[in-house]
């Protein structure tokens, strides 16, 4: 279970979550868990759980190590904040700001070649999915993100856009379906080596319905988004998944 701040808490208000978190879910360990939060808050983060049962990510990385690419920020820079994840081609990134699958292949090939491991996100718009294209968008973000890798990403997240911070989220045949066509695309392309690839779901992922995903074998667990911005929701997710997965 993997929280994704997104550009949510202040250095002080992300130490005193985490703080929150590493007393809730201590002694868990049914489940990997780790929280994304703002390049700002990271190192704040880091002082809060160092030695605790959560580790810690980033939600992006460049595919240079140095350079002129102001605002960016280096994988190098991350395992010095003890780094564990780093989330690549998130639909926000791709959307909103304007990032290519090639850009995303190539910050998935840092991360990788780094050492450092990342959470691949794919997925499809309303649109898109209203015209059937759903596996189309999600065949061709895979092929390219993986062009020019020898080792599969580690995780990848399904994470429909049109579910993202909407308060709808996919049907758990649709998730498992979806699920299913990731892992023969990433067997086609990696052969064996995509055996262990986790996949995870995102997009509107609450406490209340993570029980009914959990249940699915196809479900590795969730990349969230709100419900991790609550110590309370993040921690009552997480007891949930591990409840119905165990039963």
């Amino acid at each position: 279970m993997i929280g994704n701040w997104k550009m949510h808490t202040t250095p002080s208000e992300a130490r005193e979550l985490a703080r929150e978190l590493r007393e809730r879910l201590d002694g868990i360990r049914e489940a990997d868990i780790a929280v994304c939060p703002p390049a700002t808050s990271i190192a704040a983060v880091a002082e809060a759980l160092t030695g605790s049962n959560i580790a810690w990510g980033a939600q992006n990385a460049h595919w240079a190590q140095t350079g002129a690419f102001t605002g960016e920020i280096s994988t190098s820079a991350l395992k010095e904040l003890g780094c564990t994840y780093v989330i690549v081609g998130h639909s926000e990134r791709r959307h909103v700001f304007g990032e290519s699958d090639e850009m995303v292949a190539k910050r998935l090939a840092r991360v990788i070649a780094s050492g450092l491991v990342p959470i691949l996100c794919v997925g499809e718009t309303e649109q898109e999915r209203q015209q059937g294209q759903t596996d189309e968008v999600l065949r061709r973000q895979l092929e390219l993100a993986c062009a020019d890798i020898e080792e599969p990403p580690a995780i990848a997240a399904y994470e429909p856009v049109w579910a993202i911070g909407t308060g709808r989220r996919a049907e758990i045949g649709d998730v498992e379906t979806v699920h299913r066509f990731i892992r023969e695309r990433l067997a086609a392309r990696f052969g064996s080596k995509a055996e262990g690839i986790r996949i995870l779901y995102g997009g509107s992922l609450k406490p209340a319905n993570v029980a009914d995903l959990a249940s699915s074998e196809e479900f590795d667990g969730g990349l969230v988004g709100g419900a991790s911005l609550s110590a309370a929701s993040f921690a009552e997710l997480i007891a949930r998944a591990i409840e119905r997965r165990n039963h």
